[in-house]
């Protein structure tokens, strides 16, 4: 690993550790957090308390990859497709206002879309 590599890793955590400082899941709010790698996207909502995961919905389901298989599709309407699921179950299991944790990640791009769409789906933050 590179010098800029490591940088570029230490400027993530630091963002990380600033944003769950301030950022916590409770049975009023809980958190909604998003994972982000090359390939996929996943989001989960989180009871910090009880230390459990409420709803998940990530782009490596089966449900996401029919859809995205049957018409090419690019990461940031992977993204969005994401987000409307999880809203969907979030609303199912009467989840509607969540903390937007965004775990460090810049709120632009599949971040931004992801969390655009969990809004439009029903989900408050």
């Amino acid at each position: 690993m590179n010098s800029a590599s490591k940088l570029k890793n230490i400027r993530y955590e630091r963002r990380k550790k600033h944003i769950r400082k301030k950022i916590t899941g409770s049975p009023e709010r809980y958190r909604l957090t998003i994972t982000r790698s090359l390939t996929n996207i996943s989001a989960q909502i989180i009871d910090d308390v009880a230390m459990h995961t409420l709803v998940s919905a990530s782009s490596a389901e089966k449900q996401i990859k029919d859809t995205v298989s049957a018409d090419k599709k690019t990461k940031t309407e992977i993204s969005v497709l994401v987000g409307t699921l999880l809203a969907e179950r979030a609303v199912a299991k009467n989840i509607q206002k969540v903390a937007f944790d965004r775990n460090g990640y810049l709120y632009h791009g599949r971040v931004k879309a992801l969390a655009d769409s969990a809004r439009s789906a029903g989900l408050e933050f």
